[in-house]
């Protein structure tokens, strides 16, 4: 229910607007609430979310490629470590063996020695190579994760490259619209008066993009509250040119031949 004090308020405004004035009214409404769909529209493309979700995912991805690249240099490095040993032992153990092999040590015990550090040499042989088989397998399957990732990667880039385009062509054609709309907003909105306007633009901030409505078959449009009997008799009796405004809702209400008066 409106307050009586509320009632005599909006009654009291006493604004007046030639009747084709008010009727420039609803039109230029409904350029407003066009622009703000296509607005509306614009702020919540699928794609502006999609690309949300994959510049997220993205990011997931870089960061453990970026990871993966550094253990595969860490591995590669330790590789390189492990076949070094690995043959720096065996030069050894083929120096050693050639000594044997040749006859160049003929002390029973040194042979003795020598042959002794031969046997240390192939067991020190087997468990470095045990090492570097280790560390192959670890960097082949780091190698093969890192390219998985870098293959998922270039394929969210793609994703990336088609969704921006298509949001793109969708922004260039909405803000077209949206230009259209407010040129001939401007056309219209040069048909009303600037107290009216000025009215119609407050109502509209403070209601929802909503400053003015018709009044159609004892309703007004605005709230979608019908009007009653005794407001209807006050609006019929009033001078065409009387800005009416809706007593529930408090938005311009203009009179049209559908109104039911």
């Amino acid at each position: 229910m409106v307050v009586p004090g509320r009632r005599r308020r909006l009654r009291g405004a006493a604004l007046k607007a030639d009747p084709s004035a008010q009727l420039e009214l609803l039109e230029l409404q409904d350029l407003d609430t066009r622009h703000d769909t296509v607005q509306h529209r614009l702020r919540t493309l699928p794609e502006i979310a999609r690309l949300k979700e994959l510049d997220e995912q993205r990011s997931r991805l870089d960061g453990r490629v970026r990871d993966l690249r550094v253990a595969v240099s860490d591995l590669t490095e330790e590789q390189s470590r492990a076949d070094a040993d690995v043959e720096q032992v065996k030069a050894r153990r083929e120096r050693d063996q050639g000594l044997v092999d040749a006859g160049s040590v003929s002390d029973p015990k040194a042979l003795e020695r020598m042959l002794g550090e031969l046997e240390s040499l192939q067991r020190r042989i087997a468990t470095l190579e045990d090492v570097e088989l280790d560390v192959m397998q670890r960097l082949e399957d780091t190698q093969a994760e890192l390219d998985a990732h870098e293959i998922e990667l270039g394929k969210v880039d793609d994703e990336i490259a088609q969704v921006r385009a298509a949001r793109d062509v969708k922004v260039r054609d909405f803000e077209q619209e949206a230009a259209e709309l407010q040129a001939e907003r401007g056309q219209v909105a040069a048909k009303v008066p600037d107290e009216l306007l000025a009215l119609y633009e407050k109502l509209r901030a403070q209601k929802g993009g909503v400053g003015a409505a018709a009044l159609r078959r004892k309703e007004c449009e605005g709230c979608r509250l019908a009007i009653n009997t005794i407001e209807l008799a006050r609006i019929a009796k009033a001078p065409a040119d009387e800005v009416i405004r809706c007593e529930e809702c408090g938005r311009i209400l203009v009179r049209t031949q559908e109104s039911g008066l």
